[in-house]
């Protein structure tokens, strides 16, 4: 299976990060590409990626400093979780994952996933990526996935928050906002848009990801662009704030981003030892290990 001609491959040789993660840091976003022939693309997707399995992961992992991955379904697998549930049992319990699924998925599947490691679902809102869902099949979901104590991971573009604010606000149980909400960070941290991202923050229900300045960014690498706003979520809300690396980094067109130097701005958007604690351990181990650190 090719990947589309404008796809661009992940980052053949990120740096060593000069950030040394603390030990049992958690990578909270990163995703598996098949290997196609194991694992093939689901056929409504809407890109072909470069295959980006299991092994590669953990060896980036390791090569970053980091103890434990949260793997998150990319839309290019759709509802077929397989290649996450092989990550997950291959890498135990350094390892938890967050799945897509239909509305008619059966409690059995999702109980093979739980059993997996499975802890979450995520609702994507991208136009670009996917297929408009009904409201009540979202629903379906939630009612099955409330037996299991599973959470929600929601992917949205902050210009169009306010078409599901009220649907996000009502669902019952915690959510994860990724990528900080997808900001328009040429308009600063007081645009109406990340505002509104931040007074949905103030209910304790709602966390959020720090993570993808290359994807958010204006100016290029390092990102400094980015910077007020993942600094302006790790200190206004230190105990439901996560980070990852996005790895493999699907569908970005303007640069294969380094992983090293990802590492690197950690501790400019969390700059003190203990900050940076709650961001990459206990955020991540009370919400997908069910640990209090």
């Amino acid at each position: 299976m090719t990947m589309d001609p404008d796809y661009l491959p992940f980052h053949p040789n990120p740096k060593k990060p000069d950030f040394v993660p603390p030990v049992g840091a958690v990578d909270a976003h990163c995703h598996v590409f098949g290997p196609a022939v194991e694992f093939p693309y689901h056929p409504a997707r809407k890109y072909t990626p470069c295959d980006a399995g299991k092994d590669q992961l953990f060896a980036l992992r390791d090569h970053l400093g980091f103890s434990r991955n949260v793997i998150v379904q990319a839309s290019c697998h759709g509802p077929d979780n397989r290649a996450l549930v092989d990550a997950l049992t291959a890498a135990g319990e350094l390892a938890r994952g967050v799945a897509f699924v239909r509305h008619d998925v059966t409690q059995g599947e999702l109980e093979w996933m739980d059993a997996a490691g499975v802890r979450a679902v995520r609702f994507n809102f991208l136009k670009r990526l996917v297929d408009s869902t009904p409201r009540e099949h979202y629903l379906k979901i939630v009612e099955k996935i409330a037996k299991l104590g599973w959470h929600i991971v929601v992917y949205f573009e902050a210009n169009e928050l306010h078409e599901i604010e009220g649907f996000l606000r009502e669902l019952p149980t915690t959510v994860v906002i990724d990528h900080l909400g997808r900001p328009d960070v040429e308009g600063g941290i007081d645009h109406p848009d990340y505002l509104r991202i931040k007074r949905m923050m103030e209910d304790e229900k709602f966390w959020i990801k720090v993570s993808c300045p290359e994807r958010l960014t204006k100016a290029g690498p390092p990102y400094d662009d980015v910077l007020p706003f993942g600094r302006d979520m790790v200190e206004s809300f230190p105990d439901r704030v996560l980070w990852g690396t996005d790895w493999p980094h699907p569908n970005m067109k303007s640069h294969a981003p380094d992983d090293g130097l990802l590492v690197d701005r950690i501790p400019l958007i969390a700059p003190t030892e203990a900050l940076q604690r709650k961001l990459l351990i206990d955020n991540p181990m009370r919400l997908y290990w069910g640990e209090a650190v």
